[in-house]
């Protein structure tokens, strides 16, 4: 297995290693209790034992009503971001930290504890705000999300394949969440932040926090495949989105591959430490399951920026060569440098390649909301524009107040949603800890990823992994010596693959 994200680099073999550029951290000083009073500079905590957690899901049979059918509304793009035209003075806070301060309060009952604000709703602010509760009951927390309804990004292309309905991805509410683990769901998009008041600025109204968690997920970054003009990145985000941010994007690739009637479906695979490793080879394949079911004269180009597939690298080659042999062409080491929308002609270094339609998958970056609240990481130490925090406790450098996770964190762990999910507990723990005074322990994410490689019948292959920390040098230095794959596609992964996300739904949504 070779592991390509813009930290690591590849790391070839199970289990091997290779080291990152990550944050450095300032020197330890010993853990209080952080009360409102607390000014919120920096502790840093002493290297702890390792320890992992995560594991495969049970099995759960799942029995729901119809689903409603979603309207553009319900389908609202991203995870959560800074509003364009926000009106208010603005004002700085620690380390120049954007804020747009409007003066009303938001809408919220009285804190009754140590207010914790987790803005976005995806895997790790939604595993975040339910055990961070858990681990610490004194918590009073808000979940700030700007949808106001939930569809995941994870197990999306199982959809285009039919196998699947979209009942399985968005019939899960966040009210339910947040009644079912005593916390509060809070719908507004975030304008802006005053570090220096303890002031989340809201599209609804300011909110005070004692600890804010930032969970807001990536944003495309166009730039990097050659696309720079605002029209033409509009032209091209509508007309062939990546489906790896909203899930609007989704719906769009769900009509794309059912109306697809032949010639040459386009799936690009960027570099770096893009969202989800394999999902754009999953992806192909299920594409390439619905072109080869209705008897089509049609293909699938993977146009793969990298110079190898970047993870289960035996179980895709397999499936591409036993299972759609004349349907899949992959082409590696293929980076995208441009895209005629209107010509439909994608360009690579050497070549202008026609297609007739498209999912075109940019690189990724932090979500923009890190950038605009000043919070994003010098070049030196994340080239995704990714957060300036603490390699394993997420902290913003300075600032025991504020935390980014998920997939805006620069640690070279995957994008991935079972990463999001593992880290959240240990996030969690780590902010219950702080919270009364305590020393945090640290806690390797784990990522169990299952990839659907056939349809019919359904068969997947998978990985489990683990990360190792050098205490040194205060680095994640590439993948533990327990890290497996299992990439001899087989019925029951492909069971698997569908009680994983079921796995992850329950633990995010349930009590």
């Amino acid at each position: 297995m070779r592991y390509r994200s813009a930290s690591f680099g590849q790391v070839g073999g199970k289990g091997d290693s290779a080291r990152g550029e990550i944050v450095r951290p300032g020197p330890p000083e010993p853990p209080r209790r952080l009360g409102r009073r607390d000014s919120g500079r920096a502790h840093r905590a002493t290297p702890a034992s390792v320890s992992h957690e995560g594991g495969h899901p049970v099995n759960h049979d799942q029995s729901r009503r119809n689903f409603l059918k979603l309207g553009g509304a319900a389908l609202a793009a991203g995870t959560v971001g800074a509003a364009a035209g926000a009106t208010g003075a603005a004002i700085a806070g620690p380390s120049g930290s954007a804020a747009v301060a409007s003066g009303a309060k938001a809408s919220l009952p009285k804190a009754k504890g140590p207010r914790l604000v987790v803005v976005g709703g995806g895997t790790s602010g939604l595993t975040i705000a339910k055990y961070a509760k858990r681990e610490y009951p004194k918590f009073d927390v808000v979940l700030v999300e700007k949808r106001d309804m939930y569809s995941s990004c994870f197990s999306s292309n199982l959809w285009y394949a039919g196998l699947i309905n979209l009942e399985f991805l968005a019939d899960h509410s966040f009210l339910d969440a947040a009644k079912n683990n005593d916390y509060i769901y809070f719908n507004a998009t975030v304008t802006g932040l005053d570090r220096a008041g303890r002031k989340l600025i809201t599209s609804e109204g300011e909110i005070d926090y004692d600890f804010l968690v930032l969970a807001p997920g990536i944003s495309y970054d166009y730039e990097k495949i050659g696309v720079k003009d605002p029209e033409a990145v509009a032209a091209l985000r509508q007309t062939y989105p990546g489906g790896f941010v909203s899930p609007t994007e989704h719906v769009s690739i769900h009509r794309k591959v059912r109306e697809f009637e032949g010639g040459v479906f386009l799936q690009t695979v960027p570099s770096g430490n893009y969202r989800c490793l394999p999902a754009p080879y999953e992806r192909a394949c299920m594409i390439a399951s619905v072109i080869k079911r209705n008897k089509l004269k049609g293909k699938v180009l993977v146009l793969d920026a990298n110079p190898e597939i970047t993870i289960k690298q035996a179980g895709f080659h397999a499936a591409f060569d036993e299972l759609y042999k004349d349907i899949i062409e992959w082409r590696p080491s293929s980076p995208v440098t441009g895209v005629d929308v209107g010509k439909k002609l994608v360009h690579t270094e050497f070549d202008a390649i026609p297609f007739d339609d498209a999912a075109i998958y940019a690189n990724v970056r932090a979500s923009t909301l890190i950038e605009k609240l000043g919070l994003m990481a010098p070049p030196s130490k994340s080239n995704q524009k990714e957060a300036n925090v603490d390699t394993r406790f997420y902290n913003v450098a300075g600032d025991l107040r504020v935390y980014v996770t998920g997939d805006s964190r620069p640690q070279p762990y995957s994008k991935s949603a079972n990463t999001s999910n593992t880290e959240g507990h240990h996030v969690a723990r780590m902010l219950a800890a702080r919270a009364q005074g305590k020393e945090p322990v640290w806690a390797a994410p784990r990522t169990i990823c299952y990839s659907m490689v056939n349809a019919a019948p359904m068969e997947a292959i998978s990985v489990d992994a683990g990360y190792d920390y050098d205490a040194a040098k205060d680095e994640i230095t590439g993948f533990s010596k327990d890290t497996r794959t299992f990439e001899k596609r087989d019925a029951a992964r492909g069971q698997a693959t569908l009680e994983w996300a079921r796995g992850i739904y329950r633990d995010m949504f349930e009590a």
